[in-house]
C-alpha cells in the first residue's frame, strides 16, 4: 500500500486549529466551528465550540444531527442536561436551543441545512 498523498490528508488539532464563526442562514453568528472537509462552516462533521454564557439561536433540524460532547456544559432549552462523553441523536425534525454556562467542545455531524 503507497502512503497518503499529502494533498489527501487535512489535519486540524481542537487545541491549535484555527475556529471560525458559524453563522446561522440568517447571517448571525451561533458559536464557532473548526472542520476539514472544506464545505460550509458547520456542516458535515465538524468541532463546534461554545462560548461561556452563550445560548444557540432556536432551530429546527432539516437532518438528523450527531455529536459527542468532549468537554464542558450543555443544557437544551427543555432542561435535558448532557455530560462530558453523552454521544447524542437529534433526529430530523427536532427543533431546540442549547446553553452552555461555562462553555463546551462538541464533535458535531449536521447532514445539511437548519431552520431557523
Amino acid at each position: 500500500m503507497k502512503s497518503i498523498d499529502p494533498q489527501d490528508r487535512k489535519v486540524a488539532n481542537i487545541a491549535t486549529g484555527e475556529f471560525v464563526p458559524f453563522l446561522s442562514d440568517t447571517g448571525e453568528m451561533d458559536g464557532e466551528v473548526l472542520q476539514v472537509n472544506g464545505g460550509k462552516p458547520g456542516y458535515g462533521f465538524h468541532v463546534y465550540r461554545m462560548a461561556p454564557g452563550q445560548t444557540t439561536i432556536a432551530h429546527k433540524h432539516l437532518g438528523d444531527e450527531e455529536f459527542l460532547l468532549i468537554e464542558g456544559d450543555l443544557k437544551d432549552h427543555d432542561g435535558y442536561v448532557y455530560k462530558p462523553g453523552d454521544l447524542v441523536c437529534l433526529k430530523s425534525g427536532t427543533e431546540h436551543y442549547s446553553i452552555s454556562e461555562n462553555g463546551c467542545l462538541l464533535a458535531v455531524y449536521l447532514p445539511g441545512a437548519e431552520g431557523f
